[in-house]
């Protein structure tokens, strides 16, 4: 095992100072450029053109950016269903099915599958806006917190 290959893999990437960045620096990066298409019940679709500050080494959409969009844009569909609260992530899970490159528009359907008193359920589609080929599904579930009584 080469634990210095490991250590500068890991380390190679945080050459900034984050704590010097601003409030919600990680969401601002990855939304950026997202334009809402389409508001209705239980439903919320959104575009956005695949930037390079967005790709992984491999020269595709990274994963990360992708789970990013999926848990804000599947947040706000609670919204559509009549939820007042976005709530806590319980289980975010992603299947990848094809890659996403520079300048491809992109787009983002997020479903509210169930909205209750505790627990919202979500589904979200990243599909590729010129062929409509599915680049990754996902599933959200949500934890919503009871409001006080108080």
């Amino acid at each position: 095992m080469e634990v210095e290959k490991v250590k500068r893999y890991l380390e190679s990437s945080a050459t900034i100072d984050g704590d010097k960045l601003p409030l919600r620096f990680f969401q601002r990066l990855i939304m950026h450029g997202l334009r809402v298409e389409l508001i209705e019940t239980n439903r919320v679709v959104c575009s956005f053109k695949v930037t390079p500050r967005l790709l992984n080494e491999g020269n595709y959409l990274h994963g990360g950016a992708v789970a990013t969009f999926l848990d804000m844009v599947s947040s706000a569909a609670i919204y559509t269903a009549g939820g007042t609260l976005t709530g806590t992530s319980v289980e975010i899970n992603i299947s990848f099915m094809d890659a996403a490159y520079a300048d491809e528009d992109i787009e983002i359907e997020a479903k509210a599958l169930h909205v209750g008193k505790a627990v919202a359920v979500l589904s979200v589609e990243f599909r590729k806006k010129s062929t409509g080929k599915i680049i990754a599904q996902g599933r959200h579930t949500k934890y919503l917190p009871l409001p006080s009584k108080m």
